[in-house]
């Protein structure tokens, strides 16, 4: 691969190993049971999600973007799966943006890709003064960062000739956006799981998309430290948005509205 520019560190580990699960505590059988059936769980709901919505043809080269968080690890990790066992061929790339927040522990995701030799890129762009220069304290700064971040990944996985975009987000989140928009924007729309760009140089792709978080979370938990998951940093920067979110989705007060609304 070539170097678009010199702010992204490419890296093409040699081997590849493959995610081992973590050790829950408890019975070891039991354990073993449980986490065997959420993983064969996570990984039909995510290939029925894929095969309804074509995320995923022959031969193309998909861009995984990797925050830190369980939900991209969950999702790079059934890709992974996916990709050794499904009977189409296509490429996985980890991307991962670094924007710049304070504290943020630019060794853990290298480490983690290369140990598991999976090819990626690191992009250093510095958003986060960006963000911190225009928007004032105590106001949400979520539409400014998401807007910085999806323009430079867009950008990116056409410079590395990237035909998918594969983002974490699960059933929760698209069914909470749509909440959101609802009662702060006055229109229905939510998270297609399968999106074309408004320029039409990019598909994005949530793979996710039928996973609930509570079954990632738990996946997450039985593989960590496999997981290194890295928190958001800083948190204050979110916590509108979150107090928001938690509102007006019942996340917290009412986990039954939630739970009706997903059919489960």
């Amino acid at each position: 691969m070539s170097q678009p520019n010199n702010l992204v560190q490419e890296h093409v580990p040699k081997g590849a190993d493959s995610l081992s699960a973590g050790s829950p505590n408890g019975d070891p059988r039991k354990a073993s049971y449980n986490q065997n059936k959420l993983r064969k769980r996570l990984r039909r709901l995510t290939g029925q999600a894929i095969a309804d919505y074509n995320m995923i043809e022959a031969g193309d080269r998909v861009m995984v973007c990797l925050s830190g968080g369980k939900d991209s690890y969950t999702m790079l990790d059934i890709l992974l799966h996916l990709q050794r066992s499904a009977p189409i061929d296509f490429e996985i790339i980890a991307v991962n943006l670094d924007q710049k927040q304070p504290g943020f522990p630019e060794h853990v995701l290298p480490e983690y890709l290369e140990g598991m030799g999976v090819p990626y890129y690191i992009l250093e762009r510095d958003t986060y003064s960006v963000v911190r220069s225009v928007i004032p304290d105590g106001k949400t700064t979520c539409g400014l960062c998401s807007r910085l971040r999806r323009g430079t990944l867009y950008g990116f996985a056409e410079q590395i000739g990237a035909h998918k975009i594969a983002l974490g987000h699960h059933r929760d989140d698209i069914v909470e956006t749509l909440f959101l928009n609802m009662f702060f924007g006055g229109k229905l729309k939510a998270m297609p799981p399968k999106l074309l760009s408004d320029d039409k140089q990019n598909i994005v792709i949530r793979p996710l998309a039928y996973c609930k978080e509570s079954d990632i979370e738990r996946y997450a938990a039985n593989n960590s430290p496999s997981f290194p998951a890295i928190s958001a940093v800083p948190r204050r920067i979110y916590s509108g948005w979150k107090s928001r979110r938690c509102s007006t989705t019942g996340r917290n007060s009412t986990p039954v509205v939630r739970r009706r609304f997903l059919n489960h």
